[in-house]
């Protein structure tokens, strides 16, 4: 998933205060965030590299490390370690290493082929990315749209109300997750676009999505904060 695993957070906020968003946001999406650093250790190396030739469908890397069964017991005890320690808070940190093991768990159903641990062990997960793109969109619209509907219900009962601009920024958000991965789910931007073939001589897949990332936690970050608690 790309867009899906920030609801999880959203949900994981609802009990704490402003000052555990970022942190539920960035645990959220750690594994893809690790796989980013992996890159550009040369250990998780992602083709293409030219941006615009770029598909889910055809992307390819080996995320050993970021997202194989067995390192997430690591990746799920360093994050209660930090959440812990950060917030001074034992429920937090395990809400961190529930929505690791959560993003672990939703891969399995919607994102590129993981495993037990390298190549050569069992596959963990459909990998419908590289099988079923479309499938693997759906799944994510649809639990994404179920997860945000739950959030609103759930600060509705909390007496939290939003005006209409701040839920349709909130929402739009994750629209347009899925139709950016509907764009690319089997078709290049050099396709769609025409683009001529050139060398950038440098990787460009990689920055972009970090800075989509990224731009997608600073968004929520602000977006989610704007509301207001009335009286019961």
């Amino acid at each position: 998933m790309m867009a899906g695993h920030y609801t999880t957070a959203l949900l994981a906020n609802l009990k704490y205060p402003r000052k555990t968003l970022l942190y539920f946001l960035i645990v959220s999406q750690l594994q893809d965030l690790l796989w980013f650093v992996f890159h550009y250790l040369g250990i998780e190396v992602t083709e293409p590299a030219d941006v615009f030739d770029a598909t889910l469908s055809e992307m390819t890397v080996n995320m050993m490390y970021s997202h194989d069964l067995i390192p997430q017991a690591f990746w799920v005890a360093l994050v209660f370690i930090v959440g812990k320690i950060a917030f001074r808070s034992t429920q937090i940190g395990l809400m961190g290493a529930g929505l690791v093991v959560g993003h672990a768990l939703l891969d399995f159903f919607s994102g590129h082929p993981h495993y037990i641990f390298g190549l050569e062990s069992h596959e963990f997960g459909l990998g419908l990315y590289a099988s079923n793109v479309f499938l693997a969109i759906g799944i994510e619209a649809v639990f994404a749209a179920f997860t945000l509907w739950i959030f609103f219900k759930k600060e509705n009962a909390m007496h939290i109300t939003r005006t209409p601009k701040n839920k349709a920024a909130i929402i739009g958000l994750f629209v347009f997750g899925i139709v950016f991965m509907c764009t690319i789910a089997t078709t290049s931007f050099r396709q769609w676009l025409g683009i001529p073939e050139f060398s950038f001589g440098i990787n460009t897949n990689v920055p972009t999505l970090i800075l989509t990332y990224a731009g997608m936690i600073l968004y929520l970050n602000h977006f989610i904060p704007q509301k207001q608690t009335l009286q019961a």
